[in-house]
């Protein structure tokens, strides 16, 4: 094959692939009151009804609060794990990094029912707590596997030559470790952020009717209507998603964060 049909062959792909995304833009520019293709006219008024929507909005600070939340709590968790699995030398290490990421090889469906269940007996459903422990669940293995990353690329050796100085194991992780595996919380940040906001599967099974978030909402809001408005909220959020990997790279570079 030549480079000119390769070229045209992979262009082909990612049109297919990118097709569905860039259709969201000019929808969510639609002048009808209903979506349809193409757009009798251009209006930015469902941008406007967004906005406006108190249900969506309140589900959307919802959504903030609780990605905020959740990768506070992960980087708490991850941090310490990450050291263990990547600077430990104990039984049951790969059983314990094994462990951490398995939720990645379950459906999430199988998940979010098994979280129901669970969450029912102690009264965690439509709590902030359930909210926030079961997006921990899906967000631990990526934050796992990001920092057990970073810290592999980084030389053991720098830390060694800072403990023989007299640096204690606290001091050594503060001003050694942390500041070189910087770009990779800066990525388990990102990462953790979007899972937790884009997550929809899990958090149909463990949200209530006072608390629910902007994923939900919107599987909800479609169910019963068809207008643009879905469209509007779909490209602020590839937007939002998009803002997000492009800060991450001028910054850090995206190969950096991930411990490239």
């Amino acid at each position: 094959m030549g480079r000119v049909a390769f070229h045209a062959l992979v262009g082909v792909l990612f049109l297919f692939l990118l097709a569905p995304v860039i259709l969201v833009f000019p929808l969510s520019l639609s002048a009808d009151s209903s979506m349809a293709w193409p757009p009798s006219g251009w209006s930015l008024r469902w941008y406007a009804a967004l906005v406006q929507h108190p249900g969506l909005m309140a589900a959307l600070r919802n959504s903030v609060l609780l990605a905020l939340l959740v990768t506070a709590a992960a980087l708490l968790l991850a941090i310490p794990a990450a050291l263990a699995i990547a600077r430990g030398r104990f039984p049951g290490r790969e059983a314990l990094f094994a462990l951490l990421t398995a939720p990645l090889l379950l459906p999430t469906i199988v998940l979010g029912l098994a979280l129901l269940i669970l969450f029912a007996g102690y009264g965690l459903i439509g709590t902030w707590i359930g909210l926030v422990l079961a997006h921990l669940l899906v967000a631990m293995p990526y934050a796992t596997r990001v920092l057990v990353t970073a810290l592999g690329t980084l030389p053991a050796g720098l830390e060694d030559a800072a403990a023989s100085l007299g640096a204690p194991p606290a001091t050594v992780f503060r001003r050694v470790t942390l500041r070189l595996i910087l770009p990779g919380v800066a990525a388990t940040c990102a990462i953790v952020c979007l899972v937790s906001f884009d997550e929809t599967v899990i958090s149909l099974f463990v949200v209530g009717p006072r608390l629910t978030t902007f994923p939900v909402a919107l599987f909800r809001y479609v169910q019963s209507r068809t207008d643009p408005l879905v469209a509007a909220a779909a490209a602020v959020m590839i937007l939002f998603t998009l803002a997000v990997v492009i800060v991450l790279d001028r910054l850090i570079g995206l190969k950096r964060a991930v411990g490239g």
